[in-house]
């Protein structure tokens, strides 16, 4: 009786009885709704390219007129599908993220659905700030003291230097721990160095890596910093890594030792030199040049004013590239630009057929999500059909799923995690790809491969301010056809190739060896 009434009732209303899923557009987003609710009919809204929210909408109305809809799955990334999706289905559409994660945006549900929607993260969305009334699902928790480790023995008569670092510089899983560890091991050769630094998951083994050559090595545990991004005058990075207590050991450890501190999110701790491995305004004025958002304009504001104020409590300043130093604008700023190791990284035949690319970065650091994003999405289909043989080794930094999941399909593309030792990549491969899309800084892998003499393709902030040129040390390509046009150029020309990275790498053996940088290190210190 009771089937039959349903389907009476929904009969007068000119629909099926059986509530089915629509999947709005094409994506990986539809698999995972048919994987969650595998035994419910689906009805696909098709999407083309172009469409306005206003086409998406008239054709789902269509598709759906006869069905009652259960769930509905649309991308945040595409704003026109979500639109078409919330209006024709709501209450009913299953938001995912890129990296798969979904959230039912519902209104019983106002606030986390609206973040959701406008893209921050799903772990983020109940997150309320402390300045929020009432219960807080989560609150902070910071560290409030430094533990010691002791190191090698002081040496009398060296200078003392204190470096401030936000991570620990070993293991080295991404390129500022890769700079800071090798201008700190070459530079206690000529002082004594202190390192303050956060840990994340190191052992005491790692710890060791550091001790050999530093005399004491102040660690923290690792901040759990659960304040909404939007809800801070300052940006959330400076916010992080920052309490009073620490502040306050900090400056009593210290006793009179020159403090350098690395990355300005540090700013706040003083010192004497800051090291500014990118101008962070600048990263952020392009995001925001791209997105256009309140929230880019937000993330913009608050650290071009944080970062100005900084840079003014500093009597030194250090940047990675003239073209850096040219946008602080600071009188006390020296450019000591990343290096490489030349014993570690050497030049080694390449073998095989001309087939293998390497992509490395941390995806922990977003515009190397962005970089990926942009090969695999623009690039990567203009060249998947034109060459079979094809494969993709991406080397992504610990939990990399954390911050994109790949789409499935074309297994020739391998995602990494961490990965110790990055050499036997380098060897394999015939291209270095840099896709970047917005950078700051340089870049220690475009150093890596020119060390181990392979051809570099790269957009031109990629290899900014590493003083390559296009046709003669590096192949640069500003558009997605030009970058895969490059790529398949260079893998069909061995000659250029080898031409390229030659050049590249007498370039890296004259200019970016570790200790010449690290001697230009102390030279900063013993100014101050």
């Amino acid at each position: 009786m009771k089937q039959f009434l349903k389907r009476a009732f929904f009969s007068l209303l000119g629909k099926e009885p059986e509530a089915v899923i629509a999947i709005f557009g094409p994506g990986p987003h539809g698999d995972k709704l048919r994987e969650l609710v595998p035994d419910r009919r689906v009805v696909y809204i098709p999407v083309e390219e172009g469409d306005s929210t206003g086409e998406i909408w008239l054709r789902a109305r269509r598709a759906l007129a006869p069905y009652r809809v259960g769930l509905a799955a649309a991308p945040v990334a595409n704003r026109k599908i979500l639109t078409a999706a919330c209006t024709v289905c709501a209450g009913k559409v299953l938001a995912f993220h890129g990296n798969l994660d979904r959230h039912h945006l519902h209104w019983s549900t106002p606030l986390a659905s609206a973040l959701f929607a406008a893209g921050v993260p799903l772990d983020r969305i109940w997150l309320r700030p402390s300045w929020w009334p009432g219960r807080k699902r989560e609150v902070s928790d910071l560290p409030r003291v430094w533990r010691r480790i002791e190191g090698r023995p002081a040496r009398p008569g060296a200078p003392k230097v204190a470096v401030l670092s936000p991570y620990c510089p070993y293991p080295l899983s991404h390129g500022g721990a890769v700079r800071i560890y090798n201008l700190l091991r070459n530079a206690s050769s000529y002082c004594d160095v202190t390192i303050f630094a956060f840990e994340d998951g190191q052992s005491e083994s790692d710890f060791a890596q550091l001790t050999e050559f530093c005399t004491n090595l102040y660690i923290a545990k690792k901040p759990r910093y659960r304040e909404p991004r939007w809800s801070t005058l300052l940006p959330p990075e400076a916010c992080e890594f920052y309490t009073p207590e620490l502040h306050e050991q900090l400056r009593r450890e210290l006793n009179g030792q020159i403090l350098q501190v690395e990355y300005t999110m540090l700013g706040r701790y003083g010192g004497d030199v800051l090291v500014e491995h990118d101008v962070t305004w600048d990263l952020f004025e392009q995001l925001h040049a791209q997105e256009k958002s309140l929230r880019s304009w937000w993330d913009l504001y608050r650290w071009r004013l944080y970062e100005t104020r900084v840079l003014k409590s500093f009597p030194r300043v250090v940047a990675m590239s003239d073209k850096d130093a040219g946008l602080l604008g600071h009188p006390g700023t020296v450019v000591i630009p990343n290096g490489v190791d030349l014993d570690r990284f050497q030049p080694a035949p390449e073998e095989g057929p001309a087939r293998r690319l390497l992509f490395i970065g941390s995806f922990r650091h977003f515009p190397n999500v962005a970089a990926y994003r942009f090969f695999r999405e623009q690039v990567w289909p203009l060249l998947s059909k034109q060459l079979a043989d094809l494969e993709v080794d991406v080397v992504a930094g610990p939990d990399p799923h954390l911050y994109w999941s790949q789409p499935p399909g074309d297994r020739r593309i391998r995602l990494h995690g961490f990965v110790s030792d990055v050499r036997p990549f380098y060897k394999d491969t015939h291209l270095v790809l840099i896709p970047t899309v917005v950078s700051a800084g340089t870049n220690l892998k475009a150093l890596e491969a020119m060390a181990t003499q392979r051809a570099i393709v790269s957009t031109p902030s990629g290899v900014a301010g590493l003083g390559l040129e296009h046709g003669k040390s590096v192949w640069i390509a500003d558009t997605a056809r030009a970058f895969a046009e490059g790529i398949q150029y260079l893998l069909e020309n061995k000659e250029r190739r080898t031409a390229l990275a030659q050049a590249a790498y007498e370039l890296a053996k004259d200019r970016y060896g570790w200790p010449a940088l690290a001697l230009r290190q102390v030279q900063v210190w013993r100014k101050q």
